[in-house]
């Protein structure tokens, strides 16, 4: 499979160089409880446990604080993390590591909203300013750390995030209603910790809206654009995600290869065996995109995200800053990150097909080997099926949106610059519009 590439133009002003990095990785059942260990090894003796309150309730953080103390680890926590976090709910946290502290080190234990907010706060307690100075251009001022940020502990619970290998902090700014976020090689994690038996416990929905994530990290990282199809560019120019490139794609394809048998029985719970393909898929999948990138379905998905006005999915905790709401009582609405990524996806690879037509049909047969045909088609009808099978809701009108929300998504995701000029080709506000439109209803 690795042999599909794209066409590209080897010429001088061409870029000739990609870039591949990635934490260290422990993964496996029970790798969770001899972290400690590791943290020892680095000279730390006081640790930042940041976990939220739906995680500490089921006790996997407490699992790992305890696991920290048995090796004399001094641990503070902080469960305060919110699901989809804000800058206020970022700024809270580091106001409390700057209070508690110092730190030693951060160990974050949960999904993607709390790795990425022990980002935050590993940036934050060592580098001076506040959390707008370093967010993206041009929503913050994007500076660069010029301090070592604190080393970071990344303990995903939920099959999907990739935040455990990413360089990468989402956060929702409230009084600008966009999404957008901190891009830094410096936040990666220095180590993740993938122990399938956290993740093993979470319910079918979640288990869906994170495997799609995982699948959508796959897929755009692997139609993203060639890394030698960007112009050339001096070392300091460099960023993080350079394009699809052979390293990358390795992990992609195994990626896919394992969703198309685990994650149906996954979403099931029926098997234990597939809660630790999906571990694995993901970690393959974060290894990828960490490097490679993400395009169209995750430019579009922050503002689907941070606009939406009544939706509330199955499975997920009804809580704000912690305090536990029944929806009757005004929880907020959520769209999962993956649910909301998943939503443009068969759309978006639609029209990215002319870009690469073989990559996209090889993803397709990787997901589904009985997948035929060879047109645009092939991939989004793989991908609807999927959606259809796991309890994905059947486009953007099943979570609310319609027709005179068009104009207003596309403002959001034409938000993500970076994000849309790792595709594969180049996307214009139009096509965003016909890429929204299209995705109101899948069958």
């Amino acid at each position: 499979m690795t042999g599909v590439s794209h066409h590209h133009t080897a010429a001088s002003q061409h870029e000739t160089v990609f870039t591949y990095a990635a934490p260290a990785l422990k993964f496996g059942r029970g790798a969770a409880t001899e972290i400690g260990y590791d943290v020892r090894g680095w000279g730390a003796r006081r640790v930042l446990l940041v976990t939220d309150p739906g995680v500490a309730a089921v006790g996997h953080a407490a699992r790992v604080a305890d696991g920290l103390a048995s090796y004399e680890l001094a641990v503070t926590v902080f469960d305060r993390a919110r699901v989809e976090p804000t800058d206020q709910s970022l700024i809270e946290a580091v106001e409390f590591a700057r209070s508690e502290g110092p730190f030693d080190a951060v160990v974050a234990v949960g999904g993607g909203s709390a790795i990425d907010t022990a980002k935050a706060v590993a940036l934050l307690v060592t580098n001076p300013g506040e959390l707008m100075d370093y967010v993206n251009a041009p929503v913050g001022k994007a500076r660069a750390p010029e301090q070592p940020v604190l080393p970071l502990v990344a303990v995903p619970t939920t099959t999907g995030t990739g935040s455990e290998s990413t360089t990468i902090c989402v956060m929702d700014v409230l009084a600008l209603k966009v999404k957008t976020g901190i891009s830094h090689a410096a936040l990666r994690p220095r180590l993740a910790v993938v122990d399938p038996s956290l993740s093993a416990t979470q319910p079918g929905g979640v288990t869906a809206a994170a495997g799609m994530d995982i699948l959508c990290h796959a897929l755009e990282s692997y139609t993203a654009r060639w890394y030698a199809d960007y112009p050339a560019k001096r070392p300091e120019q460099r960023v993080p995600y350079c394009g699809s490139n052979p390293i990358a794609d390795l992990w992609s394809e195994r990626a896919l290869g394992l969703l198309a048998g685990a994650f149906r029985d996954a979403v099931r719970g029926e098997d234990p065996a597939a809660a630790e393909q999906m571990a694995l898929a993901a970690t393959f999948a974060g290894l990828g995109f960490g490097n490679a990138g993400v395009h169209i379905p995750h430019a579009c998905a922050y503002p689907i995200a941070g606009r939406v006005r009544g939706f509330r999915p199955g499975g997920y905790p009804d809580h704000e800053h912690g305090e536990t709401l029944a929806v009757a009582d005004g929880a907020e609405p959520i769209v999962p990150h993956g649910m909301a990524v998943a939503l443009t996806a068969p759309a978006a690879f639609r029209f990215t097909f002319d870009a690469a037509p073989q990559r996209h049909l090889a993803a397709a047969r990787l997901l589904d080997p009985s997948a035929s045909g060879d047109d645009a088609d092939v991939l989004p009808g793989v991908l609807t099926d999927l959606m259809g099978d796991i309890g994905i809701p059947n486009g953007l009108g099943a979570i609310g949106y319609g027709e005179s929300d068009v104009d207003d998504l596309v403002a959001g995701a034409l938000q993500q610059q970076r994000l849309l000029a790792t595709a594969p080709k180049e996307v214009t506000a139009d096509d965003v519009a016909g890429i929204i439109a299209a995705s109101m209803e899948h069958r």
